[in-house]
């Protein structure tokens, strides 16, 4: 069973740092993609940075070249680091893996090649 579970979602002040967490189970974390997406209220789901099986990195203009995605294939966990926050970036971020189900295939940075998603870490920023 695919499970994908978000961390490090926090209140932090306009210009601040945070580094947001996702750590995988349940299938081969090497072998898939991984992204993070943000929920707004009020507004769709959107894209922010994907990062392919092979490390290959895609940024959305959501990221605005602030934010940065790695990942840990030891620890079978994804990483988004993001900074010079500002409250247009409050959201509910969530990490998918095109892992499951099996139509899914990473192709884009774009919220349809995702099929398993967490259940997403609260992001704040506010003075």
């Amino acid at each position: 069973q695919v499970q994908l579970v978000e961390s490090g979602g926090a209140l932090v002040q306009p210009g601040g740092s945070l580094r947001l967490s996702c750590t995988a189970s349940g299938y081969s974390f090497d072998y898939y993609a991984i992204g993070w997406f943000r929920q707004a209220p009020g507004k769709k789901r959107e894209a922010v940075a994907c990062i392919g099986a092979n490390g290959a990195e895609e940024y959305t203009a959501a990221a605005k070249g602030r934010f940065a995605i790695s990942r840990d294939n030891a620890k079978k966990t994804a990483y988004l680091q993001m900074s010079s926050l500002s409250p247009e970036d409050t959201a509910i971020y969530y990490c998918a893996t095109d892992a499951w189900p099996t139509n899914y295939y990473y192709t884009a940075c774009v919220v349809e090649d995702f099929g398993s998603w967490g259940q997403g870490t609260q992001v704040t920023v506010s003075s």
